[in-house]
Formats: C-alpha cells, sequence, structure tokens
C-alpha cells in the first residue's frame, strides 16, 4: 500500500493482520523445487485476452510460492496483492505461526496485473505507458486461475483470501470459479465499487491526468507533484477523520504533509500503473458481470464457505456491499470497531480469527472486534 494508500501505511502494515505468535528469481514451474522459499517467479502467459477483447502481449504473471503442497494438494491457499501492493509485501504474514502457516498450507502470493512486477504499464515493451489496455478485477482472478491450473497444476484451493483490492479479487473468485476453493476470505475488500468510492479513485486519477508533465499520456519527466496529490487524497480516506485528529495535532500537520508528498516519486510508467488499477476497481459491479441485478443474487453463486471482513468506518472502500454480501450469503461478518478505518486490520489483530477459520470454519462466528485502548 506504500505509495498507493498513504503515507505510513507501510508501516502499519507490518502488523496488519498479526497474532501475537507472529509479533514474537524468475523461474519455470518445472523449476519451482529448486526455488528459494518466497522466492520471486513468473509465469509466462503469452497473449493474454481480457474480458474487452483487447491482449496484453508477452503477459507475465509474478508469485511467490511457501510450504510444500500435501499429497492431496487439498491445502493451497492464493493470496493476490493490494492496490500498489506486491506479492514481497505478503511475506511478512507467511510462516510458522503466523497468519498462514507455511508449514501447514502451500501459500501462493500473487502479484496482480499492473502492480509494476506482473505485466504492467511500467514495464511492458510491446505496450507501454497508455497503450497497455484496460483490465478489470476479475481479469486479475482469470490470470490467477491459470496460474493455479496451467501452471501450478491444482484443481481445487483450500482457500483463496487478500486485503483491500486482493479482497475483491477474493469476491471476484467466488462468483467466477465457485467450486474451486473451500473458504473465501475477503478482508477490507469488495464485490462492488460505490458512487463514494468511484469518487475517489476518479479524484485520484484526474490528479495525474491534470499534470502538465502527464502530457495526453506521454509524459515528459517525473510526475512526484501530481503523485503526492494522490497520495494526499489517498491519505485523507485511508482513515477516519477522528484518528487524523487524534494521531496528529495541528503543529504537526505539516510535517505530515512533508511525510505524505515525500512518499511519492515516480515517472509516467509509476502513474500509468496506478491509472490502470484504479480504472479496475471503478468497474468493480460483480452483479452486473454476471448480468444480474442485485448483490444478493450474486452471493446466491458462491459455494464455498466465506468470512468478509469490514472496517465500518472504512472511507477507502466503502463496507456496505461487502456487508449486504456476507448478510445475503449467510456468512459470518467480522466489523473491526476502529477509528483507523480501511487500516482497521492493522489496529486489530484479526490473524487469529483468519487462523481459526482456516482450520474449523465452523468455529467462527459474527462478531464485533474493538481495537484494545493504549496505555
Amino acid at each position: 500500500m506504500k505509495n498507493s494508500l498513504g503515507f505510513a501505511a507501510l508501516t502499519l502494515l507490518v502488523l496488519i493482520l498479526s497474532s501475537p505468535a507472529a509479533l514474537h528469481a524468475q523461474a519455470t514451474p518445472t523449476a519451482q523445487t529448486a526455488q528459494t522459499e518466497g522466492a520471486q517467479q513468473f509465469a509466462d502467459l503469452g497473449e493474454f485476452r481480457l474480458r474487452n477483447g483487447s491482449v496484453i502481449r508477452d503477459f507475465r504473471l509474478g508469485y511467490r510460492t511457501l510450504g510444500k503442497l500435501n499429497a492431496e494438494k487439498s491445502n493451497a491457499i492464493l493470496w493476490p496483492s493490494w492496490l500498489g501492493g506486491k506479492s514481497q509485501d505478503l511475506l511478512q504474514f507467511v510462516g510458522p505461526n503466523n497468519v498462514v502457516d507455511s508449514t501447514r498450507y502451500f501459500v501462493i502470493l500473487v502479484d496482480a496485473i499492473g502492480d509494476g512486477v506482473s505485466s504492467s504499464p511500467s514495464n511492458s515493451a510491446k505496450q507501454p505507458l497508455m497503450k497497455f489496455p484496460e483490465f478489470t478485477i476479475r481479469d486479475m482472478v482469470e490470470s490467477e486461475h491459470r496460474l493455479a491450473t496451467d501452471f501450478l497444476h491444482l484443481t481445487h484451493l483450500r482457500a483463496v483470501m487478500g486485503i483491500s483490492m486482493g479482497g475483491m479479487q477474493t469476491f471476484e473468485w467466488g462468483v467466477a470459479y465457485p467450486d474451486f476453493m473451500d473458504l473465501l476470505i475477503p478482508i477490507v475488500g469488495s464485490p462492488q465499487s460505490t458512487s463514494f468510492d468511484k469518487l475517489l479513485w476518479t479524484a485520484q486519477i484526474d490528479a495525474m491526468e491534470l499534470d502538465p508533465v502527464w502530457n495526453h499520456g506521454n509524459p515528459t519527466g517525473p510526475m512526484d507533484r501530481s503523485l503526492g496529490l494522490v497520495e494526499e487524497i489517498g491519505s485523507m480516506n485511508l482513515t477516519s477523520p477522528a484518528y487524523r485528529v487524534a494521531q496528529t495535532r495541528p503543529e504537526g500537520f505539516n510535517e505530515l504533509l512533508a511525510g505524505i508528498r515525500n512518499s511519492a516519486k515516480g515517472d509516467g510508467g509509476v502513474a500509468c500503473d496506478r491509472i490502470r488499477q484504479r480504472q479496475a476497481i471503478i468497474a468493480l459491479d460483480i452483479p452486473s458481470e454476471l448480468v444480474l441485478t442485485t448483490l444478493e443474487q450474486a452471493a446466491a453463486k458462491v459455494r464455498a464457505k466465506l468470512l468478509v471482513i469490514v472496517s465500518p468506518e472504512d472511507h477507502l472502500v466503502n463496507p456496505e456491499p461487502a456487508m449486504k454480501f456476507a448478510e445475503a450469503a449467510g456468512a459470518p461478518l467480522v466489523k473491526l470497531d476502529s477509528s483507523c478505518g480501511h487500516l482497521s486490520p492493522s489496529c486489530i489483530s484479526v490473524g487469529p480469527t483468519v487462523a481459526r477459520f482456516l482450520t474449523d470454519p465452523s468455529s467462527v462466528n459474527s462478531e464485533t472486534l474493538k481495537e484494545v485502548p493504549k496505555h
């Protein structure tokens, strides 16, 4: 989430989901066993056709694996990256006694399309910058399904889980491939972008495209100024007003602002990556994709056991669609009672709940988890 969702987000996310126990090179699939655990790998998917008919040329999907697949091939967990995040950012949550125990599960961390590791506007030789076609959250899922089936030779997953845009992908997995996994765990994600969400992401895109350096998609230099504005907008929505007021006294505002702006450095390639991923989020509307009219009808398509985790104070990803989806699916809903907003999973430890659901879904019920005051 650094350089995507606000200054200091990465620091907070070091703790995101963590349980108390957790706190104490490129390769082909055939060479996977020789890889160092958690090393960057790539799946070459050739010409990848998107749902809008466009094609990404020489498409590569980045991923990492940790743990071992059991003999029954029943312990695989797929975890895609968040907005602007990379599979490397997810490594901190995987390992013995961590959120996902890699001594028990075979964990697949995936770089979502457009994150700068997988094929993206910033790294495409044949379709650079805005020549890179628009893609959707569903396209991300289709590429991940190809990875799981064609490269890792899996026919089933124990679970799909993700945070923020990773949670959006998790919802998509549930309706696109309802029999492919046992469990779904979307965390501060959504099955549908609301008008407020669209306004936020559009404002960030406008901030980049109105930069004179943008030059109608042919950048003429660094875009630090407009990327800094994107971070200001994101930081304003990343937490709640109450959190910001409590954390930053008026006399500390200039230091906060400088930190936000200094966290945003990049060129046109970085801007293009951010625009394309935000366009994917703006287009997110699972009911429409299924030619249905309501979230309730979409939820009826889900066959896996679902655990939905939201923050009612989330100003970055509106929680209402996820809450409606959970209710319609009869799924447990965990609400995080915290002024941290979208970052509530970093202020309230939900790691134990996630780990328990992975082991015994029936042991998890709807509940509200409250932030423990710091003394």
